[in-house]
């Protein structure tokens, strides 16, 4: 069904193989775009995310120091809190979320 296939890399420009293996799992995965870039670009691509704290860059976020309002523990989050809001802590938030789901 599926046979190999010459593709260019649109960051290094080099033609690389994505062979009919390849395609068959991007087809299982439900995957409908083509890979873009070659293996190496790819997994520098991938080590530069994780170097730099992941996709949307979230180590560089500015961190605000305030106080939960469920448990009055001392926290951060990457956002500037207002007081006419609610903020909570991780477990406070991830538990008022679960808790709202059901």
């Amino acid at each position: 069904m599926f046979t190999d296939k010459y593709l260019t890399c649109k960051d290094c420009g080099e033609e690389f193989s994505f062979s009919a293996a390849e395609q068959e799992f991007y087809e299982e995965k439900g995957f409908t775009n083509e890979p873009g870039r070659c293996p190496t670009c790819r997994k520098a691509r991938k080590q530069s995310r994780n170097q730099s704290g992941g996709r949307f860059g979230r180590d560089d976020r500015q961190q605000f120091s305030t106080i939960c309002a469920e448990c009055g523990q001392e926290t951060t989050v990457p956002f500037k809190p207002s007081s006419d809001r609610p903020v909570y802590c991780r477990d406070c938030f991830q538990a008022r979320r679960n808790q709202n789901r059901y």
